[in-house]
Parts: C-alpha cells; sequence; structure tokens
C-alpha cells in the first residue's frame, strides 16, 4: 500500500467521522452559545462562580497532594508535595473565601498581560518587517486598549472582567463549532 494511498485513505476516514459527528459539533455550539450568552448577561455572578469553582478545585488538589505525600513519607520529594499540596489549598481556601479579591487580582494580571502583550506585539512589527506588519501592529493596539480600559475601572473590572472574557469565549467558540458542524454536515464525500 502505498504512503499516498494511505494518507488519502485516512483522510477520508476522518472526513467521514467528522460528517458523522455533525450534529454533535452543531448541538455543543448551541451549548457553548447559550452558555457564553449567559456569562455576558451575568457577567459578575459568572466571575464569581469561576472564582468559587477555581478555589474550590486548588483546595481538592491540594488535599490530595498533601495526602500523596504522607503515604509516601519515605520519598525523597516527600517535603516539597507535602508543601505544594498544603500551598494549593491554603491559596483555594483565600480564592473561596475572598473571591472578588481574587477576581480583581487576576483582572490585574490580565491587564498587564494585555499592556505587555500589546507593547510587544508592536515593538515586535517595527523590529522585524514583515508582509501583513499592519495587522500585529492593530492588534498590539487592541490590547494596549482593553488593558488600559480595564485598569481605569480596576479593582472593580474585577467583578466582570473574568465573566465577560469567558462568555466572550464561549460565544466564539460555540460559533466555531456550529460552522464546522454545518460545513461538515454539508461536505460531500468523495
Amino acid at each position: 500500500m502505498s504512503a499516498e494511498f494511505q494518507s488519502t485513505s485516512l483522510h477520508l476516514i476522518g472526513l467521514s467521522e467528522l460528517k458523522k459527528r455533525s450534529g454533535g459539533f452543531i448541538a455543543l455550539g448551541i451549548v457553548l452559545v447559550i452558555l457564553g450568552t449567559i456569562a455576558l448577561a451575568t457577567s459578575v455572578l459568572f466571575t464569581m462562580a469561576l472564582m468559587l469553582f477555581i478555589g474550590s478545585l486548588m483546595i481538592f488538589v491540594g488535599i490530595l497532594q498533601a495526602a500523596h505525600a504522607v503515604m509516601a513519607k519515605m520519598w525523597g520529594g516527600f517535603f516539597l508535595d507535602l508543601v505544594i499540596g498544603l500551598l494549593n489549598a491554603a491559596v483555594g481556601i483565600v480564592i473561596v473565601s475572598h473571591p472578588p479579591d481574587a477576581a480583581a487580582a487576576i483582572t490585574l494580571a490580565i491587564a498587564l498581560f494585555l499592556i505587555l502583550g500589546g507593547v510587544f506585539r508592536i515593538g515586535f512589527a517595527f523590529a522585524v518587517r514583515f508582509h501583513h506588519v499592519l495587522w500585529l501592529v492593530i492588534h498590539g493596539a487592541i490590547n494596549i486598549l482593553l488593558g488600559v480600559l480595564i485598569l481605569q475601572q480596576w479593582p472593580w473590572s474585577g467583578l466582570w472582567v473574568i465573566g465577560l472574557f469567558v462568555g466572550i469565549d464561549m460565544i466564539f467558540n460555540g460559533w466555531s463549532l456550529i460552522m464546522l458542524g454545518v460545513a461538515a454536515k454539508r461536505m460531500p464525500l468523495q
């Protein structure tokens, strides 16, 4: 069997599988669009729910890691495993105890990341000339603008930014899956 034939047959199998599962992609996309819209409409509530979820997850993981360290106490990494587990649990407790403050801290990090990322994108665009450099400059400028807008309202922006960003991401992800499912459903198989 030639490599070209094998590659073509694997490609057709993949397309066939994609076409067969297109309804699942569309359904998942619809669910994500609905959840993303809910997240946008209730961004403060969604942000707090995310903080509670993340904090609870960190507590759970921290307890598991500390328990693992205790069960394997003869292991050379016992102390590190125990300390990291306890640290995870402690940070999780702080997040669960103070979700608005945790959200504000994470939002501050997001704003700074956007600003620094924008500055680096623009700097890179001027340092290394290449085709379509304008899009990189625009991307960098938008990142800086978003970061500054978030910082101007900080710490209050910490109450809604995370929920807003997750909601927007869910909506775009959902629409991408819907479009993939629709395209796959219409796709002819050769």
